[in-house]
């Protein structure tokens, strides 16, 4: 175990989306400070399919070395009785969740794979339907599932996890971009929502990042792999764990309904 300072010692997290990725490294970063944490994906194997870990039960012993404790759980974030099963499962184990990181989404259409077609216009029924209920309805399921709790605590963190795309019109991932888009107003109406609550919500809008998916699901340019001090690359996984530390910890404490986009500096420009 490091020597961080335990910022989120006694907390419980649940990072959604957390066996693999981009949501695997936030979960390692706030169980790195202190916080305990619930690892979580949509079935007990999906760590394996970029080659990130054997399975759900290794990656929560991997992090299990910060000292804290871990537990994990699957379910479809679209599922509402699903939700409300893993709300059950966490709340016994380990109790109320303190900090919600709603990280399981991406353009992942109903057969497993990017959307194809992925244009506005042609862009399957299916497709669609499957998209928003894993990035827009998963998101508002888990925040109405754990947010009653902070609330009775009397505090508590959300933090979703949006993308640079939500801020900018683009082409494919056309679905994709309008529900993060989505997600980005959601937090801000229920920043307003919970204000005198003492529950923040902020969310994370990462530009494109080297999670094992992205670089095994698009062509990547080899510049922007690796370009030395320029900021005019692909993100480090590391570097949207770091703010979505400081947005659950309590440097962040007067922070709330705001959009940080971490990219680099690719989206410069207002909203």
């Amino acid at each position: 175990m490091s020597n961080v300072n335990p910022t989120l010692s006694g907390k419980v997290a649940f990072v959604t989306g957390s066996g693999r990725g981009l949501g695997r490294t936030i979960a390692e970063r706030l169980a790195e400070l202190g916080a305990d944490v619930i690892i979580h994906d949509i079935d007990w194997n999906a760590p394996a399919k970029y080659g990130e870990a054997p399975d759900l039960g290794a990656v929560a012993k991997e992090i299990e070395r910060y000292g804290t404790r871990t537990m994990a759980v699957t379910g479809n974030i679209g599922d509402q009785a699903a939700v409300r099963r893993m709300a059950e499962e966490i709340t016994a184990k380990l109790g109320p969740v303190n900090v919600l990181v709603n990280c399981a989404g991406g353009d992942i259409g109903a057969q497993g794979g990017k959307p194809n077609p992925n244009n506005a216009l042609d862009i399957s029924l299916l497709d669609i339907q499957t998209l928003i209920n894993n990035n827009l309805i998963g998101t508002m399921l888990m925040c109405q599932a754990f947010c009653p709790a902070m609330i009775a605590a009397g505090g508590g963190a959300v933090i979703n996890i949006a993308s640079a795309a939500a801020h900018f019109g683009t082409s494919p991932e056309v679905v994709y971009s309008t529900l993060k888009a989505a997600v980005v107003h959601y937090t801000r109406c229920l920043a307003a929502e919970l204000r005198t609550q003492g529950v923040r919500v902020n969310a994370v809008s990462p530009g494109p990042t080297k999670t094992a998916r992205f670089v095994a699901t698009r062509k990547v340019d080899p510049a922007m792999m690796d370009a030395g001090a320029s900021l005019n690359r692909y993100g480090e996984p590391a570097e949207i764990a770091d703010v979505v530390a400081f947005l659950a910890g309590p440097a962040a404490r007067f922070v709330n309904g705001q959009i940080i986009r971490v990219d680099g500096g690719m989206t410069l420009y207002a909203g």
